[in-house]
């Protein structure tokens, strides 16, 4: 099965986010700490309580790297999905999610690197300061949100493992839980869900691991409790729930690849002179408007990424 065209967003079709925030009470009744750095010094970064709201996130700090279109809505951002480990259509993650536990967490990093790592989550949030970064996610179907992530840069992660001369590329892996993720009892993937970064694209200032989205904790159905993001490249490259990151001479075969290598290839970039087999890539619908709009080469990132496909043939590399 290959990733479905969206019907329209109705919004008596939305789930109120009342219900899917049933799913967190285990979370905020846990009165987990953490302390992490802030911008200008040391500050608590810590998870409480706010009834309806969800488990905030303190200490974060603003982004200089954020764009400054309107945000989409919370309840357009967490109920309008594409996580097939919990639903092939759009609606389901949001409703499927609860079944996934975010924490206990252990995140492996290793391969060529010098110092291999297994990291609690809670203990990779201290890292690095966390920031919200205010990105526009492009869908390959021909949608867009601007989204308000919370996360911190790949780059820091990367620098505490030291990559070997060796490490070229990163190997990205989705939890495998058929249990949690009731998706993958399916045969819609070859599971677990792998993507896959070239290590300068990981090591870019835009490339983050997301751990949060407009001041709380990551929701299930958004990827918790933490993904990569991407913005210059398709959403579908921008792994959820991630368990391990594998550095790796040789480029990885990521999961859409193994499904239809000719509909999607290793990079992903937002190229709208490159159609997909299926429709075009010219033009977007961001969601909650009806007009659509051109669609930006690299997203309308080129002139902060472009430098890192110079000399490359965007068709052929897809």
């Amino acid at each position: 099965m290959l990733i479905k065209k969206p019907s329209d967003l109705r919004s008596l079709e939305i789930t109120d986010k009342s219900l899917y925030m049933d799913r967190r009470k285990f979370i905020r009744s846990a009165s987990v700490s953490l302390v992490g750095l802030a911008a200008g010094g040391s500050s608590l970064l810590r998870f409480t309580e706010e009834t309806s709201a969800g488990v905030k996130l303190d200490g974060v700090r603003k982004s200089s790297l954020s764009t400054t279109e309107t945000l989409n809505s919370p309840k357009d951002i967490t109920t309008y999905n594409n996580f097939y480990e919990f639903g092939t259509d759009k609606y389901s993650p949001a409703q499927n999610a609860k079944s996934l536990i975010p924490r206990p967490w252990t995140l492996v990093v290793d391969g060529e690197v010098k110092r291999a790592k297994r990291f609690d989550i809670d203990e990779l949030l201290k890292l690095s300061p966390l920031e919200e970064r205010i990105y526009r996610l492009r869908c390959v179907e021909g949608w867009s949100m601007v989204i308000p992530w919370i996360g911190f840069p790949v780059s820091g992660l990367i620098k505490q493992v030291e990559p070997t001369s060796k490490a070229k590329f990163l190997e990205l892996t989705t939890l495998l839980d058929p249990k949690q993720m009731p998706g993958q009892k399916s045969g819609v993937l070859d599971w677990p869900y792998v993507e896959g970064l070239r290590l300068d694209e990981a090591m870019h200032p835009l490339t983050i691991l997301g751990v949060g989205l407009y001041g709380e904790v990551l929701p299930n159905q958004n990827g918790a409790p933490i993904r990569i993001v991407v913005p210059w490249k398709y959403g579908f490259k921008s792994v959820k729930s991630i368990v391990r990151i594998r550095f790796v001479e040789q480029q990885p075969m990521t999961a859409w690849m193994k499904a239809t290598p000719s509909e999607y290839g290793f990079y992903s970039n937002v190229n709208p002179e490159v159609d997909h087999p299926r429709w075009s890539q010219a033009r977007e619908r961001r969601i909650g408007e009806f007009t659509k709009r051109k669609t930006l080469m690299f997203n309308g990132y080129a002139d902060q990424v472009a430098q890192l496909y110079q000399g490359m043939d965007l068709r052929k590399y897809f």
